[in-house]
């Protein structure tokens, strides 16, 4: 996992990872999406990358070494333009690319975090499971 610091209005990678995530839940009530890394042979803990406050998403179901990337200025105004968000809220507002070996899509939301830890997979997240912030971003 490598966590690089963005800059002003040129795109650049601000997360990545080599591990496979996958489509993991929506939910329009809280508007959050989740991408997980399940544990594998090399990995015990899982890797998810939280979304809070989606407005608008496009996405494949499988990303494989993932890397999540800023836009330049006219690719998030294109976006934000397609999804309808008055230029009040822009500022606020995060544009972030999905670029991997399997596919690419972006996530427009308030926040985004990854979150390493816990090793339940299928069923729902333990609470009692210690799971640690490794990187987060606010718009």
């Amino acid at each position: 996992m490598t966590v690089r610091p963005g800059t002003g209005g040129e795109a650049s990678v601000l997360f990545a990872s080599e591990r496979s995530f996958r489509v993991w839940r929506y939910g329009s009530g809280h508007s959050q999406l989740l991408l997980r890394a399940a544990p594998d042979s090399s990995e015990t803990e899982r890797l998810d990358l939280l979304f809070e406050g989606v407005e608008a998403m496009q996405l494949i179901t499988r990303y494989e070494a993932l890397e999540l990337h800023t836009f330049d200025d006219a690719e998030s105004e294109r976006i934000f333009e397609a999804s309808g968000v008055p230029s009040r809220w822009r500022p606020h507002r995060l544009v972030l690319g999905l670029r991997s070996r399997s596919g690419a899509g972006y996530v427009q939301c308030l926040k985004a975090s990854a979150l390493l830890g816990g090793t339940n997979v299928l069923g729902p997240d333990d609470p009692s499971e210690s799971v640690d912030v490794v990187w987060s971003l606010r718009g």
